[in-house]
């Protein structure tokens, strides 16, 4: 197990260090595996408005949408071997997780971002040269393997190797990279998708071999983590580290804490098994729940499908690209606000602000559309302020969910994980998150088919839904050392029936529970 702890014993310690620039260069670096998935996400939704894509390969879908304007909107883009294009990569990636993770424990996070980095390079050859749909699919299923190992190993490297009181705001580095490389695809499809000839839709797929390079290059350039050596025996290398990383010559409290730590963590021999224990069951509800409503914000319809959507929407090709592009900007800056504001606002201030903000959009983007293309799906002309209209709100949606669930989706997981359970605690996390993005990807367009406009209202009701979760279920955990999580669970009205002072007493230090499964207090 990645032994991540930052404390051990119940007091509350605070360990000497500088937000050093080598710790911060190398969290950047690391950050950076978040721009393959970002690109991804960014550069499929693109890729699929580009009319010479889709004549080559999907031609029933380019057929449909060259008929008369007059006929369904809804329905133009609804084709299950399109949507197995977009959605193979999240199936690949759920599966790519749960290897990960054992990856992740025995060899170290580098390895992990290593094989991240080249199975994404390879996917990214193969789509860029591809001349069939089945190339297309096993070039996504390449990249969906990349991704589950860089998600896996790169939020628990950026937590090991950031100093506690920037937890948070270096985390987020993972999730600004996503936003990041999710506008550069946008910026990128919107120039290619004006090449003569029709193949700039090559170079975009193509092109995922740059974010793959740069995450396979940091990746043997990175320093270990301090805990990565410690779990391989490398005590000195591993206080010298430390001492590098933290800017400091005093780092003998938390060097001593994270070998204890690390040899509480050697004893637990099942973490799947432990899972199920009765104490871990306010972390796996979390585990499970955060990426489930993540997802079903509606966020991944309008990155991957903005441009489709925009299209849909009455807007020309070019001009939905382009769209997409506004809404990409706009992700970026409001995840720059969540970096600076998730330590001084809380977790729970901007999930709860965030919702409130999507659920209003929702319904006005809702009623645009209803009020324009009704039931039968026939806009007939739409004027200019209508267009705008509609990407306004969009982009409001957007910049609630780029400083609320976009973030601390992953954020909030990685930091109430206790250290015996961490590791395959994250693949869940992970793989939750990729099945229902899968599932979401993969019934999108039929159900953009079927529900119309009602699509913003299904996905709105699942924004009150985890509000409300949010607001009676989550504690606060800003400011929380990672070893005194357990506080929180014992103090907070409903969890406190699973998590007794038995499992988290207040006294310092490690007790081992009946059988070597692990530390008590963690």
């Amino acid at each position: 197990m990645p032994a991540v702890g930052i404390a051990v014993g119940g007091n509350k310690k605070e360990y000497p260090g500088n937000l050093t620039p080598f710790v911060t260069v190398t969290c950047i670096v690391a950050a950076m595996g978040g721009l393959i998935f970002g690109y991804d996400i960014g550069i499929s939704g693109g890729v699929t408005a580009m009319p010479s894509f889709l004549k080559k390969f999907f031609p029933s879908v380019y057929r449909k949408q060259q008929e008369d304007a007059t006929t369904n909107q809804y329905c133009q883009y609804d084709s299950q071997t399109l949507t197995m294009f977009t959605s193979s990569l999240y199936l690949a990636a759920l599966l790519a997780s749960l290897v990960a993770s054992i990856v992740t424990r025995k060899f170290g996070r580098k390895l992990s971002m290593l094989f991240g980095g080249v199975l994404f390079c390879a996917g990214a050859i193969i789509n860029g040269f591809a001349q069939a749909v089945w190339m297309l699919i096993l070039g996504r299923i390449l990249l969906g393997f990349g991704i589950g190992f860089a998600n896996q190993s790169v939020p628990l490297y950026l937590s090991e190797m950031a100093p506690y009181k920037f937890r948070g705001a270096l985390n987020i580095g993972f999730q600004l990279s996503i936003t990041i490389g999710i506008l550069v695809a946008n910026v990128l499809n919107y120039f290619f998708a004006k090449i003569h000839g029709g193949w700039g839709w090559r170079l975009s797929l193509g092109g995922a071999m740059v974010p793959a390079l740069i995450i396979t290059v940091g990746s043997l350039v990175l320093p270990d983590t301090p805990n990565s050596m410690i779990e391989r025996g490398q005590h000195d290398e591993a206080r010298e580290k430390l001492r590098r990383v933290r800017g400091v010559d005093d780092v003998d409290e938390e060097f001593n804490d994270l070998v204890a730590a690390s040899e509480a963590s050697m004893k637990v021999e099942h973490p799947w098994r432990n899972l199920l224990q009765r104490k871990y069951r306010p972390h796996i509800t979390m585990a499970v729940m955060i990426p489930f409503f993540q997802q079903l914000t509606g966020i991944n319809v309008i990155m991957f499908y903005a441009p489709v959507l925009f299209n849909t929407i009455g807007f020309g090709s070019n001009a939905s690209l382009m769209s997409a592009v506004i809404t990409g900007v706009v992700n970026v800056v409001a995840t720059m606000v969540s970096i600076y504001g998730v330590d001084k606002w809380g977790r729970r201030f901007l999930f709860l602000e965030g919702g409130f903000q999507m659920l209003i959009c929702q319904a006005v983007v809702a009623a645009c559309i209803g009020a324009k293309f009704g039931v039968n799906g026939s806009p007939g002309e739409l004027p200019k302020w209508y267009a705008i209209v509609v990407v306004l709100f969009i982009c409001i949606y957007v910049a609630g969910f780029a400083w609320s669930w976009g973030p601390l989706g992953w954020l909030v997981p990685s930091e109430i994980f206790p250290l015996e359970i961490r590791s395959a605690a994250q693949s869940i996390n992970v793989s939750v998150n990729m099945l229902f993005t899968f599932i979401v990807a993969q019934i999108f367009l039929t159900m953009l088919c079927h529900l119309k406009f009602g699509l913003f209202l299904f996905f709105a009701f699942f924004v009150v839904l985890m509000s409300i979760f949010v607001y009676y279920f989550l504690p606060e955990t800003k400011g929380i050392p990672i070893e005194e999580m357990g506080q929180v669970w014992k103090t907070h009205w409903y969890w406190s029936r699973y998590v007794t002072d038995e499992d988290y007493p207040k006294a310092g230090g490690y007790e081992m529970t009946k059988g070597g499964q692990g530390p008590k207090n963690v």
